[in-house]
């Protein structure tokens, strides 16, 4: 794998939120207590809390502009540096938390302070600093400034020159810097300063946000899911014959999410244990290296020693590759060939030079055909070869040209002769057209659009929430909403007479769904067995005496001793417990 590939996919994302700490920022402009500065307090802890789930080892930091206190590492003056850039963490979160609210908001003018004697230009330079502070390799580099000042130096030409100047500074460092103005009386107007912060060039607006109220909403909005990072699962050589060979790079499309596992802790210290593996002699108690251990299997009676080589070499089939074995159309691809979910094969131009180029006309050829390539996939060198089938997809853009399918190759694993199995079922009844045409009907009207990205696993959700309950010292965790569960009402008034009238054609009278299964009793049939257990159970009490007197009380059966036992008050659990308990009873007599 070549540097440059490395550099493209490794890396942190670190994100500055600059926050306006003047005073028009703790100015409600609504009857509700909430003030432009509760709200960017509440995005950045939204932002907190959900990259420590998701991605925890990004880089947050929160700078205040605009204080009466400094607090920075230049002489930079009216700026407040209230988290470094570092990995989120609980200590964070509940600093956040104690200038929020009325009682935050006193707490922070009186430590913090306000000032309007501030320069924008230095708290990008801040920012910029702060980014060259952090040594290790940093993939995106972002600034959120929350502020509702249209016009922070309205009589201040030279702070606007400054900021100007720092703000294509920030773009030439590859650092995007995002405006989230907040509310403002008479609206906020980006043309009187932010257009030439934000954006230097006039055609552009790739960078202002003139309706910031959908983008703050995504920030105040808590997805708690786990990111997985944009890479690729391998590069591997497509081999089209045999002097014919591109190379791509192959991608999961779909990422199981899992509880995040335990962490074992050292009782005095909290710290992580760190385990180590050792291996011993069972006779002599001595350390065993790797070169001493080896693996052996018995075969035919003969203990065969592998050495740690060989059984590596056992799982080899063949190097990692694509190789193509033909083609076949489309149509013989059936949904009952599904085993797993798809992956996704794209060119990987940047490790054999003209792949791009062969592989966008071996696509086109497979679309205009519509074929599949049939192919031997081996993706690592200790995995088994399995048959896939490369089934091209057409690249598709939205109304306003954006990407919504991109082009390449939906890799589809085809099943061994093995896995196809016949499956021995009963004949059912069929249904006849007329209960098929009324569960159409039912069908039609519980239609609904479905997205995946729209229910969220209430299982995880809970599990991530009662983390954030037991990090944050909260009573009790956040309530989540089960997503997954039927709306039973709608269902209903959807539904109407429909469901009843369904029951009616397949169901017998008097079919109650919900009505618990009736265990047959013993003693229902016909049979000998049941004819003894029905003359047992309807003994009386002299043939219990009888029973008693001839010693053959174990002929009775546990519910016929239970109930004579309940009868005279009598406690026992095990039938010798009921037999002892009834014949010392009549003993007493």
């Amino acid at each position: 794998m070549s540097k440059s590939v490395e550099s493209y996919y490794g890396g942190r994302d670190s994100i500055i939120f600059l926050i306006d700490a003047s005073k028009p920022m703790f100015k409600s402009m609504t009857n509700e207590d909430l003030t432009p500065f509760d709200i960017a307090l509440q995005c950045t802890r939204s932002v907190y809390t959900s990259k420590i789930i998701s991605s925890h080892q990004d880089l947050l930091s929160v700078v205040f502009f605009g204080t009466k206190e400094s607090k920075s590492a230049g002489s930079f003056k009216h700026l407040y540096v209230l988290h470094d850039l570092d990995t989120p963490g609980a200590r964070r979160v509940l600093d956040l938390d104690k200038y929020r609210e009325e009682k935050g908001r006193a707490c922070f003018s009186e430590t913090i302070g306000h000032s309007s004697d501030f320069s924008l230009g230095e708290a990008l330079w801040l920012c910029t600093t702060l980014f060259s502070n952090i040594k290790m390799k940093m993939s995106h580099k972002r600034i959120m400034l929350f502020t509702n000042e249209d016009n922070p130096h309205a009589n201040e030409s030279a702070k606007i020159t400054q900021a100007i100047t720092k703000a294509k500074d920030l773009r030439d460092a590859g650092i995007f810097l995002d405006l989230m103005h907040l509310e403002k009386e008479g609206g906020f107007d980006i043309s009187l300063f932010y257009r030439d912060i934000v954006n230097t060039d006039d055609d552009e607006d790739l960078g202002v946000q003139f309706k910031a109220s959908q983008k703050l909403d995504d920030l105040m909005r808590k997805v708690r899911a786990k990111e997985s990072k944009k890479r690729s699962l391998c590069r591997i050589p497509l081999k089209l014959g045999d002097d014919i060979c591109l190379t791509v790079g192959v991608y999961n499309l779909i990422q199981k999410a899992f509880k995040p596992p335990s962490v074992k802790l050292y009782r005095e210290s909290n710290e992580p244990v760190k385990t180590k593996t050792r291996t011993f002699n069972r006779e002599t108690g001595s350390l065993l290296l790797p070169s001493d251990t080896k693996k052996a299997q018995i075969y035919g009676k003969r203990q065969i020693v592998l050495e740690k080589e060989e059984t590596e070499l056992l799982k080899k089939f063949d190097d990692p590759s694509l190789v193509l074995i033909g083609f076949k159309p489309i149509s013989l691809l059936k949904k009952q060939h599904f085993i797993q979910p798809a992956q996704f094969v794209y060119p990987e131009e940047s490790l054999v030079s003209g792949s791009s180029t062969l592989f966008q006309a071996l696509l086109i050829k497979c679309l205009e055909r519509q074929v599949m390539a049939i192919c031997r996939y081996t993706p690592r060198r200790n995995a088994p070869p399995r048959f896939v089938a490369l089934v091209p997809q057409e690249e598709k853009l939205d109304d306003e040209n954006v990407q919504v399918k991109p082009p390449g190759f939906n890799l589809i694993f085809m099943p061994f002769a093995d896995d196809m199995r016949k499956i021995d079922y009963h004949e059912i009844v069929p249904a006849n057209d007329e209960q098929v045409d009324k569960m159409k009907e039912i069908v039609h009207k519980l239609r609904f659009k479905y997205r995946s990205e729209s229910f969220e696993n209430p299982v995880l959700q809970q599990h991530f929430r009662n983390l954030e309950a037991l990090a944050l010292d909260l009573m009790e965790p956040e309530p989540i909403e089960d997503l997954t569960l039927p709306k039973s009402d709608m269902i209903d008034n959807r539904l109407g007479a429909l469901s009843e009238e369904f029951k009616e054609l397949v169901y017998p009278p008097g079919y109650n769904p919900e009505a618990k299964a009736v265990k047959r009793k013993q003693g229902d049939g016909s049979s000998q067995a049941g004819k003894k257990a029905k003359t047992e159970t309807s003994i009386s009490e002299a043939d219990l005496r009888a029973y008693v007197k001839n010693g053959t009380l174990g002929k009775l059966t546990v519910p016929v001793l239970k109930e004579f036992c309940r009868s005279y008050g009598l406690k026992g659990g095990k039938k010798q417990e009921l037999m002892d308990a009834l014949e010392d009873y009549f003993a007493k007599l």
